[in-house]
């Protein structure tokens, strides 16, 4: 079976090989959408202006790297007092790029918006917070903890998702594609317009792209992630299993 996964080809792929071997599937990565910045035109139009703000709230490098290009682009300088909330420690040391990291504020939560928000303890109450997403993202569940911890905050889209071409992609020679965001879907309309998804079976990998799918109407054929398919290529191993 022919599959097409919506990623890079990953750097450690021994875990496809036994897909390969076992089932003698035939894999293609290919990823839908790139992750790219607003530009500062772009920006303006969300009348949001940099220097009001003492705190930034940062959950990818993606949206680290368009802040720092916007200020650059904006000519604003960042203060050194500028305090630096991040969801992981791995988005927080990511920060090394752009700033000197030891002498700055920062810090880091565990991967959850609770997590974040149990930073700002009354410490850090008064600052202004800069909440960076990406355009379409659903920032309701950061933005609902800090209206209830009564903080100061607003939210700014620095990336957003651009469709890659994939009219090169014949669709029809896939028995199964796995989609990892919701901005696949809208790629997947974007490049094939008159989509209509026959015999092709889809894995989704998220729970927003479930309901990217769902409401575009397709059909499900296996939701990961779960607690026995923790990765895509276990998704992938459960699906050609059950074909068995």
């Amino acid at each position: 079976m022919k599959i097409l996964i919506s990623q890079q080809m990953p750097s450690n792929f021994a875990a496809y090989e036994k897909l390969q071997s076992q089932f003698g599937a035939e894999l293609d990565f290919r990823p839908f959408f790139l992750i790219e910045p607003l530009s500062a035109k772009e920006f303006r139009a969300e009348h949001i202006s940099l220097p009001d703000y003492t705190a930034i709230v940062f959950s990818s490098r993606h949206a680290i790297d368009a802040y720092f290009k916007l200020c650059e682009e904006m000519r604003f300088k960042v203060p050194e007092t500028m305090k630096y909330f991040c969801s992981t420690e791995a988005v927080a040391m990511y920060l090394q790029k752009h700033i000197v990291y030891r002498k700055r504020k920062i810090f880091y939560g565990t991967g959850t918006p609770a997590s974040i928000v149990a930073l700002v303890t009354a410490k850090h109450k008064g600052e202004k917070f800069l909440i960076t997403a990406s355009e379409g993202s659903n920032t309701t569940p950061i933005t609902t903890l800090f209206s209830a911890a009564g903080l100061d905050y607003t939210v700014g889209i620095l990336v957003k998702a651009v469709s890659q071409d994939l009219k090169d992609v014949d669709l029809s020679s896939y028995g199964l594609a796995v989609l990892c965001n919701p901005a696949d879907v809208v790629s997947l309309h974007d490049n094939f317009p008159g989509f209509a998804q026959g015999d092709l079976k889809f894995i989704s990998f998220g729970k927003a792209v479930v309901k990217a799918l769902e409401g575009a109407g397709y059909e499900i054929a296996l939701q990961a992630p779960t607690p026995e398919a923790t990765s895509i290529s276990k998704a992938v191993e459960l699906y050609l299993q059950s074909l068995q």
